[in-house]
């Protein structure tokens, strides 16, 4: 049925800009009321860094792409994120995970952020960031690499880490362990082909039911999924089946508005996190997104792209669509409270990054962590940063230390409250508090010896 007519005295430039207005003030730039039933910034006394309120710390990690660059990329600058924390810390055994509140990845972004997230037998994280490095680099050539940097291969190159049996990758990083064995909130999402809908694993949701709670490396094969080899999981009282497909497929390629959401619903969790100016989030990129040069044209293709091309194209595009509109929202913070981290080109192809070993690997990504990304602005096209991907985690690593100290100063003061488990249940990761610990832990990592014994 077709619309009524407007009155024709109603001016529609005026009101589109009201309307647009009422969505910035109420749900963009985190005013007053952004989120019904929380306190707004006045009466919480703080944010933007100097304030007792605090913020809370989200990290989000893209859905890597096909080739192991960009998976390297994302674990290289989540290495060099740990360094710049333990260095303006003063804690050589700090981790990131203590220094967030949140994780989502998508993809292999999501076996980085369960793997960071993991938490060992003392309640601290598992793994270090420089064990999820290694994790990668040693995977390089191992996984029947072979799409080129189109990505058209028959294969991903996390293909080898899905293996079924004892001998899998992803059984000795994880084990036996679920959802519920994290330090922190963490989200992942994939795309369910039963229901045709996208689907989030939720630690929170694994707390309150075990008919959404999932074992780890399940998780991780089911938002790494591609092509025509959807992974089926259940949950672990087999209630919940998915036919699951990368979280990619799901528009979830960037999961940083899926986990803004998140906390700023989950008052359970985060009770005082109003808007905005109450997260401090670094979103890292997988794409390489260049910006064009003076002479630049469009090459006349010779081909029509393949399926797996396109679904790489459709996936940057989405990422680089939320990173615009999570940008916008956060504009007014002048760069603290967000940063993207994105390689502006690639340095070195798939095929030769398969081919070094995993130090000239590691090399190879952090030179990618010295160029300068193009940003994207919403409406404002795009631009050359003024700060390297290094200098961002640098500054940002400082922001997060800022927050890290007022909470040893004011201990009383909990905008955090991460939920525990009614009936702990035991697995390959202990259910202690991670509140209350406080030993170290010695990371257990798989060697690259014992991965190359595998056979695909």
């Amino acid at each position: 049925m077709a619309s009524p007519p407007l009155p024709a005295d109603v001016d529609l430039g005026k009101l589109s800009y009201e309307i647009f207005s009422l969505l910035e003030s109420k749900f963009l730039f985190g005013g007053v009321g952004s989120v019904p039933g929380t306190p707004g910034r006045a009466v919480l006394g703080g944010g933007g860094g100097g304030g007792e309120g605090g913020r809370v710390r989200v990290v989000a990690i893209d859905g890597c792409g096909p080739g192991p660059g960009d998976a390297l990329l994302a674990a290289a600058a989540l290495a060099r994120l740990e360094a710049a924390l333990r260095a303006r810390a003063g804690d050589p055994d700090a981790r990131v995970a203590d220094f967030f509140d949140a994780a989502a990845g998508t993809g292999a972004g999501g076996v980085l952020a369960a793997m960071l997230f993991l938490k060992g037998e003392d309640g601290r994280a598992r793994y270090t960031a420089a064990d999820a490095l290694a994790f990668v680099a040693a995977s390089l050539g191992k996984g029947g690499w072979g799409g080129g940097a189109g990505g058209g291969g028959r294969r991903s190159w996390w293909t080898a880490l899905f293996r079924r049996g004892e001998k899998s990758p992803l059984r000795r990083v994880f084990g036996d362990a679920t959802l519920r064995d994290t330090v922190a909130p963490l989200l992942v999402p994939c795309y369910d082909l039963a229901t045709a809908a996208p689907f989030l694993f939720s630690r929170a949701d694994a707390i309150e039911s075990d008919s959404f709670d999932f074992r780890l490396r399940d998780v991780c094969a089911a938002t790494c999924a591609v092509g025509a080899a959807a992974a089926a999981v259940r949950s672990l009282d087999g209630r919940t089946a998915i036919a699951a497909a990368s979280g990619g497929v799901a528009a979830m390629g960037n999961p940083t508005a899926a986990a803004i959401t998140h906390v700023l619903h989950n008052k359970q969790e985060f009770p005082l996190a109003a808007g905005v100016d109450d997260l401090l989030v670094v979103s890292i990129g997988s794409g390489s997104s260049a910006a064009p040069t003076a002479g630049w044209r469009t090459p006349i293709p010779q081909r029509s792209p393949s399926p797996a091309e396109m679904v790489r194209l459709t996936a940057e595009g989405v990422a680089d669509m939320v990173d615009q509109a999570v940008a916008m929202a956060f504009g007014h913070t002048c760069g603290r409270n967000y940063v993207r981290i994105q390689a502006a080109s690639p340095a070195c192809s798939g095929k030769a990054l398969s081919s070094l070993d995993a130090k000239k690997a590691v090399a190879v990504a952090d030179g990618m962590l010295t160029q300068r990304n193009v940003e994207a602005e919403l409406f404002r096209g795009r631009r050359l940063s003024e700060k390297s991907n290094r200098e961002k985690l640098d500054a940002f690593a400082a922001e997060l230390v800022k927050e890290h100290e007022r909470r040893a100063r004011s201990p009383g003061l909990a905008n955090v409250v991460i939920k525990q488990a009614a009936t702990p249940r035991l697995s390959s990761a202990t259910t202690a508090s991670s509140a209350t610990a406080t030993g170290r832990t010695v990371s257990t990592m798989p060697s690259p010896a014992s991965q190359s014994s595998c056979r695909c």
